[in-house]
């Protein structure tokens, strides 16, 4: 594979755990407020956090390959 199909796949995987960080998992969260679920709270703020350091982790991945 080239340089570029990793790039592609990099912005790709991204791209889903962004749209799933700001698009979906505040839902979620809200829901759960809404429920006075602090479990369900807790639970999705924690995954949040984990999706936050996964789009770093891919970010850093992706400036590695643009600098190769």
């Amino acid at each position: 594979m080239n340089y570029t199909h990793y790039k592609q796949k990099i912005l790709s995987a991204l791209g889903r755990e962004a749209d799933f960080l700001y698009d979906t998992i505040d839902k979620y969260i809200e829901d759960a407020k809404k429920s006075n679920n602090n479990e369900l709270v807790n639970l999705w703020n924690r995954i949040k956090q984990d999706r936050l350091k996964h789009i770093n982790d891919l970010k850093e991945a992706l400036e590695g390959e643009i600098h190769k």
